[in-house]
């Protein structure tokens, strides 16, 4: 229960359509707002929650990045993944996060379920499932889209290091030949 001058709300942010509650033992037109919809508690337990915070070192050889944005909400997801050279499983994932609770959720949901796997496993996860697994709203799908298109944009930038690093360290096929 919240209370804003001394009134009773029943969900913030209510009042100024008139259907919070009113002063101490008022009832308020709790018929009203029955019909509100409210976030999943598993949207509001990762939004007040949230897990794997943070940012690495763009920098380092092992994260890789995915910077995605929706330009029609203004959410805009970072996500980073640290990754085994040996095994190259996923040992660590971090985001940030400039959006609503939907798309915090669902960066912090897309976090968990890539550590641990491997590469080529995380690409399998799709929006739908972690939208099935917040019971996102159709109007929120693409906070769910926006961690998919994330978890692949971190993939192609770690694979992206990878290659050029190797290219660094091996002599090209053109200078092979003229060693020849």
């Amino acid at each position: 229960m919240l209370r804003a001058g001394g009134r009773r709300l029943l969900v913030p942010g209510l009042r100024r359509f008139g259907l919070g509650a009113g002063a101490a033992g008022e009832a308020g037109p709790a018929a009203a707002v029955a019909g509100v919809r409210a976030y999943h508690e598993r949207v509001v337990d990762h939004y007040n929650n949230p897990r794997n915070v943070g940012s690495f070192d763009k920098e380092d050889p092992n994260v890789g990045t995915g910077l995605v944005g929706a330009p029609a909400c203004g959410d805009v997801m970072k996500l980073q993944i640290r990754v085994d050279e040996e095994s190259g499983k996923i040992v660590d994932a971090c985001f940030k996060t400039f959006g609503c609770g939907s798309a915090i959720a669902s960066s912090s949901v897309a976090t968990e379920w890539v550590k641990g796997k491997p590469m080529d496993e995380v690409l399998t996860i799709k929006n739908i499932e972690i939208a099935k697994h917040l019971s996102l709203p159709p109007v929120k799908l693409h906070c769910s889209m926006l961690a998919e298109d994330a978890i692949k944009a971190a993939v192609k930038d770690y694979e992206a290091k990878k290659a050029k690093m190797g290219q660094k360290g091996e002599d090209s096929p053109s200078e092979k030949a003229a060693e020849a």
